[in-house]
């Protein structure tokens, strides 16, 4: 298995399908839908290398959540990259000073994803023996 990603999304297919893509790739995936949810996880699963997470939800956004990770010192260099199908400009600019990774339209284009992951987490060699 490679690194453990924490993905937060409101929309559960959508979540579902991104963790069986994720996992498809040899990560293992933890969901939360809400930001409390994540911040649980975060506490439970202290291994999480990178969080995943939708910018617009209802209760509390993402923007909320990354909001909160930076400020816990553990979690104040975090990989985090955001996804969002209806963020502006305004939203994006918001990100900068967080120091998100990335951020991905939706709904994601894949393959960018997984181009993203595999630059920031190589696939591991298999040596021969």
């Amino acid at each position: 298995m490679r690194e453990h990603i924490l993905l937060v999304d409101d929309e559960t297919d959508a979540l579902e399908e991104l963790g069986e893509l994720l996992e498809g790739e040899g990560f293992h995936c933890h969901c939360a839908t809400n930001v409390a949810s994540a911040m649980a996880c975060m506490a439970t699963w202290p291994d999480i290398a990178l969080l995943i997470t939708d910018l617009r939800m209802p209760d509390e956004s993402g923007l909320r959540l990354i909001h909160n990770l930076r400020a816990m010192p553990r979690y104040a260099t975090l990989p985090i990259i955001v996804m969002s199908g209806h963020a502006d400009m305004n939203d994006v600019i918001g990100l900068l000073p967080l120091q998100v990774v990335d951020f991905l339209p939706k709904p994601i284009y894949q393959e960018r994803l997984i181009e993203v992951l595999n630059q920031r987490f190589p696939v591991p060699q298999v040596a021969n023996s």
